[in-house]
């Protein structure tokens, strides 16, 4: 493998150069100008064909919208996809505005206030997950009210935890969800409920799973739990949501998850759990994973600089327009560096640099004493692997510095 193909499995290369839609990134950074996420449309349609090629093709796949809400995006994704998740009315306007029928997203968050379950109710979305009994009061008197009827997937906070993602969601004591131990009830409830129809069950394990084995894993204990739940309650499970949290590389050593090997595992479970969930349509949810490779931010050295033996090269965009890439939101306790790449320089001989933004504050930071080919001011670098978790997850209002430009080419 190539020591840049984790980083770059979606773009091409020219020798030393690193192309995006067929173009030098460098160029693309000159008509544009920087500091700029670029999004490339054709690795999109790659990774959408290598899901498709590698997981059964009855498996409903949505994209949750959290990951990247760029309106071009969304109306890829829209249409490339079963669906959308939304986390906020936000998020259902965004989609609707992109062109997302509402009866195509599904709607989850542990503190979804009335107005928005009354928005997203009139709206028609497609299912709501149902995160609490006291939820479910508002969902009823909001349909009564309003004459409309809505349905529920009841996302279960299981008993079992998860290994191997980066952010656990269920197990133990979790703002997410509703215990197992009361998901009968609940079902026993809804089943009473004139306009809130039980539609299924939604468990999220985790995000940021590298690891095939510990994915199937997740996806088995998940139907275990829900085919236990059928033959105890005698409710049919209409669709079951089984999350998603698939990984994408980001840190030196970092190892793409292996689609085929998730692939596989999943067909042979669903394959296993289709007799005892007969009936039930199966689905999972995905962000990083369907547009995170995707993205490419791109930054303009303005200054290289000596301080006392170290080089320092300080770049037009910076913390505040790529949080996650500066580790200031890291899931491990240990500071890493993302891996920063010299766009017309890919492999050349390596200098130690520290590479920093503009701002005045220490933590505005990208890489700090990493090996990066020579890159003169006024040169281009790269932070791959950015399409997700970028712009709307950074704060873009600190010191007052414009927004970076995002693109769709």
């Amino acid at each position: 493998m190539d020591a840049l193909d984790p980083y770059l499995a979606l773009f091409r290369r020219s020798g030393n150069t690193l192309l995006a839609a067929g173009r030098p990134v460098s160029e693309i950074a000159r008509e544009y100008g920087t500091p700029l996420y670029l999004y490339d449309r054709a690795a999109l349609r790659a990774r959408r064909d290598a899901i498709k090629a590698n997981l059964p093709s009855d498996l409903l796949i949505t994209y949750a919208v959290k990951a990247n809400p760029n309106r071009d995006i969304l109306r890829f994704m829209g249409s490339a996809y079963d669906g959308i998740d939304v986390a906020s009315q936000g998020e259902i306007e965004t989609g609707l505005a992109a062109g997302v029928p509402a009866e195509r997203m599904s709607f989850a968050g542990p503190g979804k206030s009335i107005e928005e379950l009354r928005f997203a109710i009139r709206a028609g979305v497609g299912t709501i997950s149902l995160e609490s009994e006291r939820e479910l009061d508002h969902i009823e008197t909001i349909c009564s009210e309003a004459g409309k009827d809505t349905a529920v997937l009841i996302r279960v906070n299981p008993e079992f935890e998860f290994s191997r993602s980066g952010l656990k969601m269920g197990g133990g004591s979790k703002q997410f969800g509703v215990d197992s131990e009361r998901v009968p009830a609940l079902i026993e409830r809804l089943s009473a409920s004139p306009r809130v129809r039980y539609k299924g069950i939604h468990i999220f394990s985790g995000t940021q799973n590298l690891n095939a084995d510990s994915v199937v894993e997740a996806f088995q204990k998940i139907l275990e739990y829900a085919a236990a739940l059928r033959e105890g309650t005698g409710r049919p499970i209409e669709v079951l949501n089984l999350g998603g949290g698939f990984g994408i590389p980001y840190f030196k050593g970092d190892l793409p998850l292996d689609l085929s090997r998730v692939g596989a595992g999943v067909v042979e479970l669903l394959d296993r759990f289709r007799a005892p969930l007969a009936g039930t349509r199966f689905k999972i949810e995905l962000g990083r994973y369907l547009v995170g490779e995707a993205g490419l931010y791109i930054s303009r050295v303005r200054y290289r600089k000596t301080s006392r033996g170290a080089t320092f090269l300080i770049l037009d965009g910076g913390m505040h327009q790529h949080l996650a890439a500066s580790g200031n939101i890291s899931q491990s306790p240990i500071r890493r560096n993302m891996i920063v790449l010299a766009a017309d320089n890919l492999q050349g001989e390596p200098e130690k640099v520290n590479v920093v933004g503009p701002l005045c504050t220490p933590l505005d930071t990208f890489g700090l004493n990493i090996e990066l080919p020579r890159v003169e001011e006024g040169g281009v670098v790269v932070i791959p692997n950015s399409g997700a978790y970028g712009p709307s997850m950074s704060p873009l209002a600190f010191l007052g510095h414009p927004a970076p430009k995002e693109i769709l080419l």
